[in-house]
């Protein structure tokens, strides 16, 4: 029930602030989110049993976010506050590389592809980010019940025993299927076999940034990246599959501007 409850929540959350929050207000809810997924991935890391972490480093994540969640984002800003971190942590803060690594991680990988969701919205509009989300959420429910049915061979038993090779050929099936049928009215522009293409790749990016956080709890000797929402874990356990999913529908996007 804990569960059920903490998933209706979240879900008129997201859904609120896409349909109804200005595209400054939602720049404001990705940093905040932003911020949470950094301390978590921090956490993974291990940087806060090495003495903690720097401020810079949510700093960054935040930047970051906010950077990028314009309609019209500065990669060479963003380039230019990794390096300039990277410098500032190892040189003058005398931190190992690793630590100073996953600082400017936290932006990356947390920051910017939460920025390009409000990017999204700001660009093509809140129909075109509930797109990238719903096509998301149906490839995540189609490989759990495909699993469930089908599912004989192991996906990447090292990483995650439970995802099966079935499983993700049925999220591809109907993770794509969704991107088309929605992207027929959201996105009419775009041809269908665009659509499909976009949609194969949106949802293999998905699986990879399931496996990624995996991974990194599985190294971590930790089951969620946090106890923040009950029944559900963390903040990157809810987006590990959009934080790479994100970046490449923004792109493909831009090149149907």
């Amino acid at each position: 029930m804990t569960r059920l409850l903490s998933g209706v929540v979240l879900a008129a959350g997201a859904l609120a602030s896409i349909l109804f929050l200005p595209p400054a207000a939602l720049r404001l809810v990705v940093v905040a989110l932003a911020l949470l997924g950094t301390r978590e991935l921090l956490g993974m890391a291990g940087t806060f049993t090495r003495g903690g972490t720097s401020w810079l480093a949510y700093a960054f994540a935040a930047g970051v976010a906010w950077t990028w969640g314009s309609d019209a984002p500065r990669a060479d800003l963003v380039l230019f506050g990794a390096l300039a971190l990277l410098l500032i942590e190892v040189l003058f803060a005398g931190r190992p590389f690793p630590d100073a690594a996953a600082t400017v991680a936290g932006g990356l990988y947390v920051g910017l592809p939460l920025g390009v969701l409000a990017a999204i919205h700001a660009m093509r509009g809140r129909e075109a980010v509930l797109l990238l989300l719903g096509a998301v959420v149906v490839s995540d429910s189609s490989q759990y019940y495909t699993g469930r049915l089908l599912g004989r061979r192991p996906l990447a038993p090292s990483v995650s025993p439970k995802k099966t090779i079935e499983g993700a050929l049925g999220g591809v099936v109907f993770g794509t299927a969704a991107m088309v049928a929605g992207g027929g009215y959201v996105l009419p522009d775009v041809p269908r076999v665009a659509l499909a293409g976009i949609g194969v790749a949106i949802v293999i990016l998905g699986i990879c940034g399931d496996l990624f956080e995996s991974r990194m709890k599985r190294a971590a000797g930790i089951k969620d990246s946090s106890n923040l929402i009950p029944g559900h874990g963390g903040v990157l356990d809810r987006i590990d599959a959009l934080l790479f999913a994100a970046p490449a529908f923004y792109l493909f996007l831009v090149q149907w501007a």
